[in-house]
């Protein structure tokens, strides 16, 4: 029976990495198309398109492995049964509550995974694409170094670039300031260049033209220079530090800062307490998933039209898990006394599953035929 479980624990897991990698690539796919249009449209590289989408792939494997679990008990469930593998063993005297131990170990293992992501890598991804996109948003070379295209970084500011040579020079430079309400001033270069100091970010521009309008007397005044220095410091302005989100923010702090957080971020105390606790209850839905769908292929005898109503059982089940998950958010979120209620859905499915495996268990007794005694 060792040699049996370690079978099936097997075969579970191989299925497991193989509906985890189609889900993964999948939901990954969407995410990274929705980011290189967003960041390639802003001027990026495809180098920080494949940053981004890298540091979003721990939440959507997160979000993807209570389905893999599921959808690999439910496949080698199945499997066991048409090959009359589960019927050889429990004919030996095995009961289905014995026979769950390799699913609940699988289960097991894939939690364990599942806390890794959700305490440690999950929010440690977030923290730093969050770090990234503020760094991103006071990018230079993002905002102005886009070729053949007229841009306005900021209000009142007018930039184009005929093309960019391979060493970095800007070849034909316009640059129109119009920030002033009495004074339009039209800045063109046959070269530029941008450089960093530490008083900020400047662009030095050479054998150029400086047009400058009074709308006052309006009266045109020109000024040809051999180079001139021009400050981007007002022009490409930072975006104010944001405050941390809770998805970001270590399960440590949630649990024993909870007040300082819910003051941090804004949020209420009962969200602070739903995204710690949350963290816990997602791993457990890994085993709950992969008992469900275990369980619910153990009811039920031969048919020759498979299992598909077990299977669908499984997933209206499953279905029943999230609505309680769904239910209980509000009341945390008001009362954050009742942030137990989190767990209403493991508890759910696990009671789900202990009954599905009690009647998994009863013998099978056939249904008496009555027949009626003919009348003498």
């Amino acid at each position: 029976m060792q040699r049996f479980d370690r079978y099936v624990l097997s075969q579970l897991m191989v299925l497991f990495g193989f509906f985890a990698l189609v889900l993964v690539s999948v939901y990954w796919v969407n995410r990274a198309v929705v980011l290189f249009d967003r960041l390639i449209n802003d001027g990026h590289s495809a180098r920080i398109v494949l940053e981004f989408t890298a540091l979003s792939l721990p939440a959507v494997i997160a979000l993807v492995l209570p389905m893999a679990s599921f959808a690999a008990a439910v496949y080698v469930t199945n499997r066991l049964s048409g090959d009359s593998e589960l019927t050889v063993v429990k004919a030996t005297g095995f009961s289905p509550w014995r026979l769950a131990r390799p699913v609940l170990v699988f289960g097991l293992t894939v939690t364990l995974m599942m806390s890794v992501l959700t305490h440690v890598l999950v929010p440690q991804s977030l923290k730093q694409l969050r770090m990234r996109e503020q760094e991103l948003s006071s990018s230079v070379s993002a905002r102005l170094l886009r070729e053949g295209t007229f841009l306005h970084p900021s209000k009142g500011i007018t930039f184009y670039i005929r093309d960019i040579t391979p060493e970095g020079t800007l070849q034909d430079v316009l640059l129109s300031d119009r920030r002033q309400p009495d004074r339009d001033i039209i800045y063109t270069a046959d070269r530029a260049y941008l450089i960093r100091d530490d008083e900020g970010p400047k662009m030095v521009m050479l054998a150029g033209l400086a047009q400058t309008m009074d709308m006052t007397e309006m009266r045109l005044s020109t000024t040809n220079f051999s180079d001139f220095t021009y400050d981007l410091t007002g022009l490409i302005t930072a975006s104010p530090q944001k405050r941390r989100k809770l998805d970001a923010i270590p399960t440590t702090e949630l649990l024993f800062n909870t007040d300082g957080i819910a003051v941090e971020t804004g949020e209420e105390t009962g969200e602070v307490l739903e995204e710690a606790h949350i963290r816990f209850q997602g791993p457990l839905l890994c085993v709950v998933a992969a008992l469900i769908g275990y369980s619910a292929l153990m009811v039920g005898g031969f048919s020759r039209f498979g299992v598909t109503r077990q299977i669908v059982f499984a997933i209206f089940l499953l279905v029943v898990v999230k609505l309680v998950e769904s239910a209980v958010t509000d009341p945390v979120v008001r009362y954050p006394k009742l942030w137990p209620l989190i767990y209403a859905p493991s508890a759910t499915g696990l009671a789900f599953t202990w009954a599905l495996l009690w009647q998994a268990s009863r013998p099978f007794r056939p249904k008496r035929i009555r027949t009626t005694e003919a009348a003498a």
